[in-house]
């Protein structure tokens, strides 16, 4: 808001869409008192052109993860869509 810069932690495995709130970062009121609270929606960015290798190490965390984490299979699923989709 004041054209300042600031960091911001992104929890892993955040999804596009989440939104975030940076308390005290906001628009100040009208007739005077603290600031508000920003309020951001993150943009998570997929990868494209990516190379064999990229692709096989995408491939072998999968694997790996797909035990662990329920919620990363049906994201990966959706990335392996993708590539077959550019494949096509």
């Amino acid at each position: 808001i004041d054209g300042g810069r600031g960091r911001v932690q992104i929890p892993a495995g955040s999804q596009s869409g989440r939104q975030m709130r940076l308390r005290s970062k906001g628009m100040p009121p009208l007739r005077g008192g603290g600031t508000g609270d920003m309020i951001i929606e993150l943009a998570v960015e997929t990868p494209v052109n990516l190379t064999g290798r990229q692709k096989e190490l995408l491939r072998e965390f999968e694997k790996e993860s797909s035990n662990n984490n329920p919620e990363s299979s049906s994201f990966f699923s959706s990335v392996k869509s993708f590539w077959d989709s550019m494949k096509s």
